[in-house]
């Protein structure tokens, strides 16, 4: 895999995204408590290589611990597909929800590396 437009949205199709990913470049699971509960893999893109397509309205906003992270979830289906943040690795990026993209095959998805985050013990800079 390389470098590619990948287009995503929610369940229901009120939030339709999309971004630029090289998914062979690897993914994320965090074991935080959030990101545990809601099963999240992620790939990490910058903010210029995604573009929210349509449903800004249709999006719900949380923030938990240090209330820095923007968790987004429509507020219609309740489906998680992407969330903005900022750090010292990656500076300012968007966490793709790897199951929202809608032109991934099961296959591809199997051999794309992911990468364990320990978020739990907020280990982030380890990783």
């Amino acid at each position: 895999m390389t470098m590619r437009l990948h287009r995503g949205s929610c369940h229901c199709g009120a939030v339709r995204f999309e971004a630029e990913i090289d998914l062979a470049a690897g993914t994320i699971h965090c074991n935080c408590t959030l990101c545990t509960k809601q099963r999240n893999w992620v790939a990490i893109v910058p903010r210029a290589t995604f573009r929210l397509v349509h449903g800004d309205t249709a999006l719900s906003e949380y923030r938990c611990n240090t209330r820095t992270e923007q968790h987004f979830f429509c507020a219609t289906c309740g489906v998680r597909p992407f969330g903005y943040g900022s750090s010292p690795r990656w500076g300012a990026y968007v966490a793709v929800s790897v199951a929202c993209l809608d032109d991934v095959t099961a296959a591809e998805l199997a051999a794309v590396p992911v990468r364990l985050l320990d978020g739990r013990n907020d280990t982030w800079a380890d990783m």
